[in-house]
């Protein structure tokens, strides 16, 4: 039955678990890609401050994480993983493949983001005499805004995707395949996806909602 008290138990659980996961390595892979992007766009060739070798070798780097299955990832990582948490099973252990696969997505992300932005008004600001921080602080990250508020819901949600992947490697969470597949049991595969499917719809609601918000195109 899908609704016995040790399913129930073991159901909420998974969705804490879910959730620590995806929200904790959102945030600090955010704090890693968000300047990764920043420095894509700002040192493009056509960029606000050009350094064209500092772009190759970055995106190539970028590019070459981004290639890496996160499965495949999940496994490489252990002894880093273990390194820093100090154990390769659980919610923890899961965070650090989850910040190294979702900060290179999430400093592409950031670039067509940031690259959405008028550059009429970047040479505005140029010609007014401010300088690259203050362009990328109060013209270039402000202007973008609602584009990274939507990049930024895709990047949770795939984050989310990537998590349901962790019951391969005894991480917890609510992984369709370890409290469906491995357990013989269709039903609770089932309400497993529905609830990953539920969350995804919330978050991406939320990111909606308050790009618009910020969009000054359509107040």
């Amino acid at each position: 039955m899908i609704f016995d008290p040790q399913t129930s138990s073991m159901i909420i659980k998974g969705i804490g678990e879910t959730l620590y996961m995806v929200l904790l390595s959102s945030a600090i892979a955010y704090i890693i890609g968000l300047p990764l992007g920043i420095i894509l766009v700002v040192t493009r060739k056509d960029g606000i401050h050009p350094m064209a070798g500092v772009e190759k070798v970055l995106g190539f780097i970028i590019n070459i994480f981004r290639s890496i299955p996160f499965i495949i990832l999940l496994i490489m990582v252990r002894p880093v993983t273990e390194l820093i948490v100090r154990t390769t099973l659980g919610p923890n252990a899961v965070v650090v493949p989850l910040v190294i696969a979702a900060a290179p997505y999430i400093a592409r992300v950031v670039e067509g983001s940031l690259l959405e932005v008028d550059y009429g008004v970047i040479e505005a600001a140029k010609s007014m005499g401010a300088s690259t921080w203050q362009i990328i602080c109060k013209v270039l990250v402000p202007e973008a805004k609602p584009a990274l508020y939507i990049g930024g819901a895709l990047s949770v949600t795939t984050i989310l995707a990537y998590s349901a992947m962790a019951g391969f490697v005894g991480g917890g969470g609510l992984g369709a395949i370890r409290y469906g597949y491995y357990r013989y049991q269709t039903d609770v595969m089932l309400l497993t996806v529905a609830i990953l499917v539920i969350i995804v719809q919330i978050i991406q609601e939320i990111g909606n909602k308050v790009s618009k918000k910020t969009d000054k195109r359509i107040r």
